[in-house]
């Protein structure tokens, strides 16, 4: 089959060896046999978080997506947020929390209720929806079997921020067992302390989270499902690819800035330890998984619509 790309779906046009133009269900089953023979036996990290996690309809096709891309042979493995339900939580309680530096200060207390949230109904939730949709799916905490080992975080500023944790070392072999058996882990990101703070809970920032436990299964591609469209350019049009180079340009000439600059960080961290590409995916649109993962064949480059994928 030979690509032509002059038509206006997410899917290039196949032609057959005569030169014929497929139909769009052959051209597409083409695309994704081209995507999962590349995939084959690889492994797929999504931190899970924002609008695609909160909205029913978004959350049931999520889970639709993870298990079908399970029926199709892929490893997958699932960090999870939940900053809303903690947020409400924590006002439900009565107890008082605030940020710095767009972390939120985790006290003994704010801990016990993050952990009380994500490694309860957030992450039970996701793993039994996993399940629901056909799939196999395991809820863990990052305390689990010590799949997120961590020390307390120090601010770069000096500033205090409790018990947020800094990941030091992560539970491979755990994983690939659970993996290997055809399972995904659906990991909260509440970390464990090490050696005499083995018994203290830790506040991990779940972006970090799944792009350290990708860099450390050196996963083929780890996606940040998010509440954005992806990176923009100053025109606000959609960068669909970038370098890390194109990166640290793009952040010296402030084309990106504020809160989009630790996302891309996240995503160029899990490259340099590894990872094969990362995705900044725009979670708001239905099936966004499904998409980035088979739509861009065996390219890996993703639908080419819905985000911006980050690579060396």
């Amino acid at each position: 089959t030979k690509q032509r790309h002059d038509n206006n779906n997410n899917y290039p046009t196949l032609l057959n060896h005569h030169g014929e133009e497929l139909t769009p269900f052959a051209s597409n089953a083409l695309t994704v046999s081209d995507a999962v023979d590349s995939l084959k036996g690889q492994t797929i990290v999504v931190k899970y978080g924002g609008n695609a996690m909160t909205s029913p309809e978004l959350s049931k096709g999520f889970c639709d997506d993870v298990a079908a891309l399970q029926k199709l042979g892929l490893r997958v493995v699932v960090v999870h947020g939940g900053g809303p339900q903690i947020g409400k939580m924590l006002e439900k309680v009565g107890v008082e929390s605030r940020f710095e530096g767009g972390m939120r200060v985790s006290s003994p207390e704010v801990v016990e209720v993050a952990e009380m949230v994500l490694c309860g109904s957030v992450n039970k939730g996701i793993s039994s929806g996993i399940c629901s949709a056909g799939g196999k799916a395991i809820g863990l905490s990052g305390r689990d079997a010590d799949i997120l080992a961590c020390t307390k975080l120090m601010d770069k500023n000096g500033l205090d921020l409790g018990n947020v944790g800094k990941v030091e070392t992560v539970n491979t072999d755990f994983l690939e067992n659970l993996l290997d058996t055809g399972i995904t882990p659906v990991i909260s990101p509440i970390g464990t302390g090490i050696g005499e703070e083995k018994d203290v809970a830790y506040n991990c920032n779940a972006d970090v989270a799944a792009g350290r436990i990708a860099g450390e299964l050196k996963a083929s591609r780890v996606i940040f499902l998010t509440d954005i469209a992806g990176v923009l350019d100053k025109d606000m049009k959609l960068l669909k690819e970038l370098s890390i180079s194109d990166v640290e340009n793009l952040i010296e000439d402030e084309t990106i800035t504020g809160g989009m600059i630790p996302k891309v960080t996240y995503a160029t961290d899990a490259i340099q330890l590894g990872v094969g590409g990362a995705f900044i995916t725009d979670g708001r649109v239905p099936h966004a998984l499904l998409n980035e993962v088979l739509a861009g064949g065996s390219s890996g480059k993703g639908s080419g619509q819905g985000g911006t994928v980050i690579s060396l």
